[in-house]
């Protein structure tokens, strides 16, 4: 973990583009809310193939022009072409963004082409070339390496190969186990990698939804903590309390280490991240 402590600690969160101008106006709440606890940037995430572009810069103008705050656009490269980033380069420029989360994406169904750009490390590598330093990128990171590598070894290559290109710092997909950040990290120090490599934290606030999630991005729940939520059945109250201590452990527990911040996936609501967030000791 030397590579990790070296770094300051930070704190960032994420939000997802509402699909609807009524969750937009609940986004502006939430996004003032959870300012209380001064991020270090707020990121947008970006929809398969840009389907939530026109949203995705609306929440980025907001929170750049009506926040004190630093937006940090998804950019997805998947069905995109070099004028296409070319122009949403400009846009951010434009709104004064410095910096971006710079990834792959899901191919959206039906679509057999991806476009000029394969891989998360080809955007990169043109953002790289065609901007500099101007804007700082953000690369995703694997601890339980990606759900489509063939093993753990070809996940960290690529993963490496992003990094090569320019990757300035990482965001993690979320986990439940420190050790797999653990090891994800010696892994990269072996490789010699020392990036910060921030941890991606999921609030737990249903089970359901949990499941879901994590069986679509290769996240791995482990049994012990599926058996314990599925105790709760009805009972949401004790599933939020046991949730939020859960949580708030494992994030102390990686700070405590020396990993360099948190990245709170915020699902867009207020309570669960302020709740864990409010009781973290940074150093």
């Amino acid at each position: 973990m030397k590579s990790q402590q070296k770094h300051p600690q930070k704190f960032s969160l994420e939000f997802f583009p509402p699909r609807t101008d009524k969750g937009m106006e609940k986004l502006k709440t939430v996004i003032q809310e959870l300012g209380s606890l001064n991020p270090e940037y707020m990121s947008v995430t970006y929809g398969a193939g840009g389907t939530t572009q026109e949203r995705t810069l609306d929440t980025v103008r907001y929170i750049q022009e009506h926040t004190q705050f630093a937006a940090a656009p998804h950019l997805t490269c998947i069905g995109a072409d070099k004028e296409s980033v070319t122009k949403l380069l400009n846009t951010y420029e434009a709104l004064g963004v410095n910096r971006i989360v710079a990834l792959r994406g899901d191919l959206p169904s039906g679509m057999m082409d991806p476009g000029e750009f394969k891989y998360a490390s080809d955007l990169v590598a043109f953002i790289k070339e065609q901007r500099g330093d101007q804007f700082k990128l953000e690369v995703a990171a694997y601890p339980e390496t990606h759900p489509q590598a063939r093993n753990c070894a070809i996940g960290m290559k690529w993963f490496k190969h992003k990094v090569d290109q320019g990757a300035d710092s990482a965001i993690t997909q979320y986990f439940f186990n420190f050790d797999s950040y653990r090891y994800f990290i010696d892994n990269c120090e072996r490789n010699g990698i020392d990036i910060p490599i921030i941890p991606g934290i999921m609030p737990i606030t249903n089970y359901e939804n949990l499941i879901r999630f994590s069986e679509g991005c290769g996240a791995e729940v482990p049994r012990w903590l599926k058996c314990r939520l599925e105790s709760y059945e009805d009972d949401t109250a004790s599933l939020l309390a046991f949730g939020k201590d859960f949580v708030l452990e494992l994030s102390q527990k990686l700070l405590d280490a020396g990993a360099p911040g948190i990245h709170f996936y915020s699902m867009n609501s207020i309570e669960p991240t302020l709740a864990i967030t409010n009781e973290l000791t940074f150093k």
